[in-house]
């Protein structure tokens, strides 16, 4: 039997606490409108059982038990509103949003910062007490909660990204197999394309009817895997030009399409870091550092945090050195002194610090002077 919530004209009767009604994906709650209480509660999160750890405030008492999905709205949407702290994993941001319309302060913490709260074998009980425990941190970093359209909007990207690694499997794939005949492919998307186009037109008779008719089944695929591509990217585009935030950011030399709706979509909420520097760091663009005994030592670059955002960057920070007629006078003196790619990887700092600003404060782009 399944559980359903009492009527809430029952619940009024029962008690002389005030309640509210409250909605949500699952149904509809008659829940206690009290201010938000002290407990924490941490919830390890799985497919189906859902594991819940917290502390009595008033007692000390320690609480542990396990849910199934289905009694994890109801558990909450009759309890008063608290503070819940989860891991940042999988179907956490879907959570945070659904815990967070029933009034609860939500937070998500990186699953790196949970993992040394760990005090015995892994287990899901263990895995909620570690959760509970790094929560109480005074200087415990938490991960900002992504929208519906923030979400969607990454996993176009992550769809996108997923066809283009397929598509230049397939081409090296052609590559390969037509090299073995003596047919060698010029370098690039495109004209590899064309030319094997062209080689199994010229050269069909000499090659067996079976091969030729699997090699344009091959070129098929990559036309159909062309169309998909540039139907997300036009969706994408879209995204981009109703959106605020990507068309300020758009702005910044090196930042197209694609970079801006993933950075807008990436951050979430920009003031969930305290500067550009802290953003710039997060995605690893700053060098790593192994200090001690007062030594300050540093690497190359940490390489942590989102790595699709910060190729996106990189790349965009290439193109602009590339590309660009008039660079700033700093870009210049630092190409006669340093290799090309650390430059690009500078630039590409601060265009990560430059896109905080404009989403943190809500400001345009401006070129200084001297570019």
């Amino acid at each position: 039997m399944e559980w359903s919530p009492p009527a809430l004209a029952v619940i009024r009767r029962r008690s002389s606490v005030d309640w509210s009604v409250r909605h949500c994906w699952f149904g509809v709650f008659a829940v206690k409108e009290n201010q938000m209480e002290s407990t924490t509660i941490a919830i390890d999160l799985t497919k189906r059982v859902f594991q819940i750890h917290y502390v009595d405030p008033q007692t000390g008492a320690i609480y542990s038990k396990a849910l199934k999905r289905a009694q994890l709205v109801p558990f909450f949407a009759n309890r008063p509103a608290c503070r819940v702290v989860m891991e940042a994993c999988g179907s956490a941001h879907h959570w945070a949003r659904t815990l967070a319309r029933l009034g609860h302060d939500v937070r998500l913490i990186a699953a790196q910062f949970v993992r040394p709260f760990v005090k015995s074998n892994k287990n899901d009980a263990a895995d909620a007490a570690a959760i509970w425990e790094a929560a109480q941190r005074p200087g415990m970093r938490f991960v900002a909660v992504k929208t519906e359209d923030q979400q969607a909007m990454l996993t176009m990207h992550r769809i996108r990204q997923q066809l283009v690694r397929i598509r230049v499997m397939h081409i090296n794939q052609l590559r390969g197999l037509l090299y073995e005949f003596g047919i060698v492919l010029p370098q690039g998307r495109r004209p590899s394309i064309e030319a094997a186009k062209a080689s199994l037109t010229s050269l069909a008779d000499q090659f067996p009817v079976m091969l030729t008719e699997s090699l344009q089944d091959q070129l098929s695929r990559l036309r159909t895997l062309d169309e998909q591509i540039e139907l997300l990217e036009r969706r994408i585009q879209e995204w981009r030009r109703n959106g605020d935030a990507c068309r300020r950011i758009s702005e910044i030399p090196g930042v197209g399409v694609l970079t801006a709706t993933a950075a807008v979509s990436v951050i979430g909420q920009a003031k969930s870091f305290r500067s550009g520097r802290e953003f710039a760091a997060y995605l690893g663009l700053v060098p790593r550092q192994n200090s001690s005994g007062g030594k300050t030592k540093l690497g190359g670059i940490s390489k942590r945090g989102d790595v699709y955002l910060r190729t996106l960057l990189i790349h965009g920070a290439r193109a602009v050195i590339s590309s660009s007629r008039h660079l700033p006078e700093r870009l210049r003196l630092m190409l006669t002194r340093r290799p090309t790619n650390v430059v690009a990887v500078a630039l590409a700092n601060k265009m990560a610090r430059t896109i905080w600003a404009l989403l943190a404060y809500g400001r345009t782009y401006q070129a200084s002077p001297q570019q």
